[in-house]
């Protein structure tokens, strides 16, 4: 097979394609890379705010003062 497998091969080629592709290519492909990175972290922003928003509401809804104004409002009610 030779002195190089075809991994080297492949890196050798892809280093030509970026040297000889032009400096804007590297410029684009890591402002590419960058803006992904970026999209990527806002995501996971809005994801735990979600379940902030989710946590909350829960908590709201099993708070003990919920569960004892609803136990008083039954009492209530049944004894009218």
């Amino acid at each position: 097979m030779g002195a190089f497998s075809i991994w080297h091969w492949l890196i050798v080629l892809a280093v030509a394609l970026l040297l000889f592709g032009g400096g804007g290519k590297i410029k684009k492909i890591m402002g590419d890379v960058g803006s992904g990175i970026t999209a990527f972290k806002r995501g996971l922003k809005d994801e735990d705010k979600k379940q902030d928003e989710a946590n909350d509401a829960k908590r709201i809804e099993d708070s003990p003062a919920t569960v004892a104004s609803s136990a008083e409002e039954k009492d209530k009610a049944a004894n009218g």
